[in-house]
């Protein structure tokens, strides 16, 4: 099963400010702002909603293609990436732009004062899916990710054209969006990723009820933080699967995109509705454990206990014959 995961491709840039902002602001000068601050930290971590969900679904023995838009800066990133099993054939870089980048410096009483830095993401549009599939051989499933919002549009538009199934998870382009701008990347999606506060967004921007939604997607897959994930399959009972539990909380960016390289992964198996949404599930766990989006590691029989210790015997022995977690 081929599997394309287009969206974002970014780097973070993460500074630690020593103090608080408030001491430096001056209360009615706030107009005429020229701030400087020396910072003690600084990591560069690799994010991204693409190539986030795509190491994670490589980490379990897949080689999705990742498809986005990056710029010439883009060489050791891109190599990890490959060495940790994720073909990105599907990667146009620019000419003219960096890629997208998110610099944020921290307080500390966790203050942030960031910045967004699009960059070749916005060259994204310009992407055809036809030409990467033709190269790769096929394309099962394409997942639509946050992204240049026009490339959004385009790559569903292009998916519904040549029948191409797809999974809709607009995720933090929903803030900007309005409905009519919202329907169109949602109608005819096989999957709806989405959590819960998404999932109303939804509803609130389109006007579309439960039912609405329910006869326009096959299956809605909805994360609930601590209350875990839920599917719902047309004509289907719903399944609701808990959380595994963590062996400790360090960062939860990323645990949604881990969820979703999971949940993918066992549809790319053939496994049921409820092992893929505990796969997601256990995933989005050593996110939540590791500092950093892509800084986890999988050891095999480690994850099977895990899985075993959580969902149950039956849960492990029926991923085992799929999972290859391979070594960078």
């Amino acid at each position: 099963m081929a599997v394309l995961i287009t969206g974002s491709i970014a780097t973070d840039h993460l500074m630690t400010f020593p103090g608080r902002f408030a001491d430096s602001l001056v209360a009615d000068k706030l107009d005429k702002v020229s701030l400087s601050f020396l910072v003690e930290e600084l990591e560069v971590r690799r994010g991204g909603v693409a190539p986030n969900i795509a190491f994670g679904m490589a980490c379990l023995g897949l080689n999705p293609v990742l498809v986005g838009a990056v710029g010439p800066d883009f060489a050791d990133y891109e190599s990890w990436l490959q060495r940790h099993g994720v073909d990105t054939r599907g990667v146009h870089v620019s000419d003219a732009r960096h890629t997208a980048r998110f610099i944020c410096t921290t307080d500390t009483e966790q203050n942030q004062i960031a910045s967004f830095y699009a960059g070749a993401m916005s060259e994204a549009r310009n992407i055809e899916l036809k030409p990467v599939v033709d190269v790769v051989g096929s394309a099962d499933v394409v997942l639509i990710g946050a992204n240049d919002p026009e490339a959004m549009l385009r790559h569903t538009e292009e998916c519904r054209f040549r029948g191409y199934a797809f999974a809709a998870d607009p995720s933090q382009q929903l803030a900007r969006m309005d409905g009519e701008s919202v329907k169109p990347l949602v109608e005819g999606a096989t999957y709806l990723f989405t959590n819960e506060y998404e999932a109303a967004l939804i509803h609130q921007k389109t006007g579309w009820t439960e039912a609405d939604v329910a006869s326009i997607v096959e299956a809605r897959i909805t994360t609930m933080g601590p209350q875990g994930a839920r599917v719902e399959r047309r004509g289907e009972p719903a399944v609701v699967v808990p959380i595994a539990e963590e062996d400790r909380k360090a960062d939860p960016t990323g645990v949604g995109d881990a969820f979703r390289a999971g949940f993918l992964s066992g549809m790319a198996w053939g496994l049921s509705d409820e092992r893929s949404a505990q796969l997601g599930s256990l995933l989005a766990t050593y996110v939540i454990e590791t500092i950093g989006t892509q800084e986890y590691e999988l050891a095999q029989q480690h994850f099977l206990a895990r899985m075993a210790r959580t969902y149950g015997d039956d849960a492990a022995a029926e991923v085992e014959p799929h999972l290859s977690c391979p070594r960078p």
